[in-house]
């Protein structure tokens, strides 16, 4: 499957029926979702691949990972409604994915998916609350040795300085994240927010 090929499927997907503030419920663009996987399938890190999406919302890239042939892709969340939709969302594409409702700083709860080979993930930006990609950050390194996530722009210095000796960045690819007014508190009806996709390799 060519990107723009993965991007027109990623863009079927239905997004949060009523999002949530308090865990930043963003709708990851398809856009931005298709190049992160199409990038790790380059790489070699999707196909034939057990990839696990933490904090999967409404799925986008367990569901992307599918598509792209992952032999198991798995998704876990803190929101049941999420989870909800994300098995809604592979039933549309006519793709396998396994939806768990857990707390990823839950041990038990992650043990129902990992450990996997790849894990891809777009974690809270810390905008409602401090630090909040920090456990995402812990889990996925616990669960595989490869990790793509999605951050703030200007994160690399921070990224490299927390997984000091339990991981390395291995490549930082700039974008724009186009975000549609979702809360109230938004003020315009698009805003594009400069991020990074970082692929981070495990230091065993």
């Amino acid at each position: 499957m060519k990107l723009k090929a993965l991007e027109m499927r990623l863009e079927r997907i239905a997004g949060f029926d009523r999002p949530r503030v308090d865990l930043e419920q963003y709708v990851t663009p398809a856009e931005v979702a298709a190049r992160l996987l199409y990038h790790a399938y380059l790489r070699g890190d999707i196909e034939g691949k057990r990839v696990c999406d933490l904090g999967c919302g409404t799925g986008i890239l367990c569901c992307g990972a599918s598509l792209l042939g992952a032999s198991a892709a798995a998704g876990i969340d803190i929101d049941p409604a999420s989870v909800a939709a994300t098995e809604r969302n592979a039933a549309m594409l006519g793709v396998s994915v396994h939806a768990v409702v857990g707390d990823i700083r839950d041990p038990t709860a992650l043990g129902s998916i990992c450990p996997c080979d790849t894990v891809v993930m777009n974690p809270p930006f810390g905008a409602q609350k401090r630090h909040a990609d920090r456990p995402f950050i812990d889990a996925a390194l616990s669960c595989a040795n490869v990790v793509y996530g999605i951050f703030n722009e200007g994160s690399r210095a921070f990224l490299s300085g927390y997984i000091k000796g339990r991981g390395e960045i291995d490549e930082v690819a700039a974008c724009a994240f186009p975000m549609r007014r979702t809360f109230a508190h938004h003020t315009k009806d698009r805003v594009e927010i400069p991020v990074e996709v970082v692929r981070i390799l495990r230091v065993d």
